[in-house]
């Protein structure tokens, strides 16, 4: 066979080959991702297990909607780490907003300190920049989630107070 003949037969699959690099390095649609069933809704911790006996603890609420986490944080402090101003006798709140995933029983969160409205937060009391937490999924079910903080081994029981259905939106 001549160079001309084999040249003509391999052009269909270099064709082809072509056609799938250009689908799988095409841009992602501009579109939110799904997130997980399972996750989607209000979730809020209504107690933290033995607080009384300690030094300082943060009470949790979460809304997972499509691939998006909002969290609310409650700390309750004993000892105060800021400066008086911010101290507010002990108790504080934060906010983050961000994104997550689930590989296997694991959850990672990657997000942003944010101010209430949920818009960036660079200055001012308490946690600024990155959220980055992970926690293993201990259980789940259809109004509980028990999740462990790989960080410090603590665990947050969330309730389900709201499903709610993803509608993914353009980013």
């Amino acid at each position: 066979m001549n160079k001309p003949q084999l040249g003509l037969k391999l052009f269909p699959i270099f064709l082809l080959t072509l056609s799938i690099l250009q689908l799988a390095c095409s841009p992602r649609p501009n579109v939110q991702g799904k997130g997980e069933d399972f996750m989607q809704g209000v979730w809020n911790e209504d107690s933290v297990a033995f607080s009384h006996k300690l030094s300082n603890y943060t009470q949790h609420h979460f809304k997972f909607t499509c691939d998006s986490v909002y969290i609310d944080m409650v700390t309750h402090s004993k000892v105060n780490f800021y400066e008086d101003s911010c101290y507010n006798n002990g108790i504080w709140k934060e906010y983050a907003k961000g994104v997550y995933a689930v590989k296997g029983d694991t959850l990672f969160i990657g997000a942003t300190f944010t101010h209430a409205n949920y818009k960036q937060k660079i200055s001012g009391c308490y946690r600024i920049g990155r959220y980055e937490k992970n926690f293993l999924i201990n259980k789940k079910s259809a109004d509980t989630l028990i999740l462990e903080s790989l960080n410090d081994q603590r665990e947050i029981k969330l309730t389900l107070k709201e499903k709610i259905t993803c509608v993914p939106k353009e980013l």
